[in-house]
């Protein structure tokens, strides 16, 4: 199995941001996270379109969007356009998913469902068949730097067993207080790809951060 490491370019220096593009290019990091917050879903701004298309131009892995906004229907062919590989909404922001899943695969992206610490994987039943992805957020979303919340160990499990004979090849992605610490845990429960910001960019040497995580993945014993 593949395990996919995504240093979120959220925590970034925006001052270099080219120069943290490259090194993401140049690491044995798989994609790119793109933190998208509008300020209504959750309590912070980030940014939009123009850092998108800042990314996309010099980034050489894939982009994968995760939109903390509400309505997100409104902005799907938008992200498709500026360069999304893999679209990932929350559960708690759609009203008519299954619509919202159609039209990201519409667009020609990969679908993705994030689903907030206190929402059951149970209630994806009647879509995991459609997804590519399910994102287990690990800590409210919002705000990097926050601290891991454990039972997201169990939603892991959870989650393997809804998707077993169903959708097997589904990515389970966890974000938010993911590092060196307990990357290999969480592969060990069943995850298969790492969103990770200040794990990364705070480092004295992120590419090498990036390195040893890889490492943790591929030696670590899926249970």
């Amino acid at each position: 199995m593949k395990y996919i490491i995504a240093p979120s370019i959220l925590s970034a220096d925006f001052g270099n941001l080219q120069r943290d593009i490259e090194m993401i290019n140049h690491s044995e990091a798989d994609w790119f996270h793109v933190d998208v917050m509008d300020g209504i879903f959750v309590p912070n701004i980030s940014f939009g379109f123009p850092i998108m298309a800042a990314v996309k131009k010099h980034a050489t892995k894939p982009l994968d969007v995760h939109l903390m906004i509400v309505e997100p229907d409104k902005y799907v062919q938008d992200f498709a356009k500026a360069g999304a590989d893999r679209i990932t909404v929350h559960y708690e922001a759609c009203t008519h998913l299954h619509r919202t899943i159609q039209l990201i695969k519409a667009s020609g992206c990969k679908a993705g469902v994030a689903l907030n610490p206190h929402t059951p994987v149970t209630l994806l039943q009647d879509v995991i068949e459609d997804l590519d992805l399910v994102l287990i957020m690990s800590v409210n979303p919002g705000f990097g730097g926050q601290a891991f919340i454990h039972n997201t160990y169990k939603k892991i499990k959870d989650l393997k067993a809804l998707i077993q004979g169903v959708n097997e090849d589904l990515i389970i992605e966890i974000d938010g207080g993911v590092g060196l610490q307990n990357i290999a845990t969480l592969v060990s429960a069943g995850a298969n790809a790492f969103v990770a910001g200040n794990a990364i960019f705070a480092t004295d040497n992120p590419t090498e951060t990036i390195s040893k995580m890889k490492s943790l993945t591929t030696s670590a014993i899926n249970i």
